[in-house]
């Protein structure tokens, strides 16, 4: 069973990262176009959210099956409390842009000025919380 959590984290971690990293990309781009044209590019590309909102599903469920022999050291693992922190942080993060584009999809344009600081945020929190995956069970 472990294994098959651990491929589902995978899945989970690529489709989540990938995300982050799509807007990014996809960011920098509308950044090149007409401003309406941008706004319309970014508005369309948000379908690609509902990847990263399934990614992070896979990544809760797994990782709480994961972290089964590690949750009676939490205590004393302060790289592992930074990691679930983050992801805490990162879920917020993603609450907080979805949030905001579901405003900006019915009309309220200001709702996007948000999205290009909060987005690159996001991407760097899922960088450092593998960092600290990486760091914890080398």
């Amino acid at each position: 069973m472990r294994e098959i959590m651990l491929i589902l984290h995978f899945i989970g971690l690529a489709m989540g990262l990938g995300t982050s990293f799509a807007f990014f990309f996809l960011g920098r781009a509308s950044a090149k176009m007409e401003p309406e044209a941008g706004k319309n590019f970014i508005m369309n590309a948000f379908s690609i959210s509902t990847m990263g909102h399934i990614g992070l599903g896979l990544l809760f469920i797994s990782g709480g099956y994961l972290m089964t022999p590690y949750w009676s050291i939490l205590g004393s693992s302060p790289i592992l409390i930074i990691k679930l922190i983050l992801f805490l942080v990162l879920g917020a993060l993603i609450g907080i842009i979805s949030s905001k584009a579901k405003k900006a999809r019915k009309g309220d344009s200001s709702q996007m000025k948000a999205i290009p600081v909060l987005g690159p945020i996001a991407l760097l929190t899922g960088i450092a919380i593998v960092v600290c995956a990486v760091i914890f069970f080398k």
